[in-house]
C-alpha cells in the first residue's frame, strides 16, 4: 500500500498537470459512473492529501474521495493515452494530461459531513504544513492511549496517518527505539523525535518520488523518480 509521502505526491502532480481545468471524467468500469457523470465538465479547484486519503475538490462543492489501497494504481498520460481497459475505475481528462485510476480501494463523492468523521479518525500527518507542534502533541497523546508496541502503534493509522511498513521500520531505527517498546512508555521528548524524524523521511521521499533512507547527495548517487 503507498505510503504518506507518495500519496501527498500524487496530490501536488495532479493539482500541476489538472489544476483550474475543466475536466472531462468517464468511468469504462462503470462502478463510478454517476460519480464520474457528476463531476464532468466541472472545474477541478483544489487536491489535498491526508495520511493514505486523496480529496479532489470540484466546483460546486464535490468532493471526491479516493484511497489506493493494495492494489489502487494511477497512470499518467501526457499526450495519447491508450484506450483505458475495463479495469479503469475513471478516467480524469485534462487539456494536455489523461490520468486513468484502476483498482482503488474507495473511489467515491462524499459530503462534508464524512469527511470530517474520517479526518477526526485518523491521527496526525508529518507532511501537512505547519503540523509539527500541534501534531507531536496529538501523535505523543495517542501514543499514551496504547499498550500496544510501537512498532505496531506507528501502523495505526488512528495514532499517525501515513506511516508504512518501511517508514516504521527506519524511524524506530533512526531514532534508537526498541519496536517492542510499549507505545505508552515513550516520553514527549522521545515521541516528538520519532514524530520529526517521521517527518524528514516522509517529506524527503515526496520530493524524490520514491522511499528514501538516506539523502542521496549523501553516497553521491544520483536522484530519480519513480512516481508521476
Amino acid at each position: 500500500m503507498p505510503e504518506g509521502h507518495t500519496i501527498h505526491r500524487y496530490a501536488r502532480k495532479h493539482w500541476e498537470a489538472l489544476g483550474g481545468q475543466a475536466i472531462i471524467a468517464t468511468s469504462p468500469q462503470g462502478r463510478f459512473a454517476l460519480g464520474a457523470e457528476r463531476i464532468s465538465g466541472r472545474t477541478l479547484e483544489a487536491i489535498d492529501a491526508f495520511g493514505k486519503h486523496l480529496f479532489y475538490r470540484w466546483e460546486g462543492d464535490e468532493t471526491l474521495h479516493i484511497h489506493l489501497g493494495l492494489f489502487g494504481r494511477f497512470r499518467t498520460h501526457r499526450s495519447n493515452p491508450p484506450p483505458p481497459s475495463d479495469a479503469t475505475r475513471l478516467v480524469l481528462a485534462g487539456d494536455d494530461v489523461t490520468i486513468y485510476l484502476s483498482g482503488p480501494t474507495i473511489c467515491r463523492l462524499i459530503d462534508p459531513d464524512t469527511e470530517s468523521a474520517l479526518r477526526a479518525r485518523l491521527g496526525p500527518d508529518p507532511l501537512l504544513k505547519g503540523s509539527h507542534r500541534d501534531g507531536s502533541a496529538q501523535f505523543h497523546a495517542n501514543l499514551a492511549q496504547r499498550r500496544i508496541p510501537i512498532g505496531a502503534a506507528l501502523l495505526d493509522q488512528k495514532v499517525i496517518a501515513g506511516i508504512g511498513n518501511v517508514y516504521r521500520a527506519e524511524a524506530l531505527f533512526l531514532a534508537g527505539i526498541n519496536p517492542h517498546v510499549p507505545a505508552r512508555d515513550l516520553s514527549e521528548s522521545i515521541a516528538e523525535n520519532l514524530w520529526s524524524i517521521s517527518a524528514g523521511l516522509l517529506k524527503r521521499g515526496e520530493r524524490a518520488g520514491r522511499i528514501v533512507t538516506v539523502d542521496p547527495a549523501d553516497v553521491g548517487a544520483k536522484r530519480r523518480s519513480d512516481v508521476p
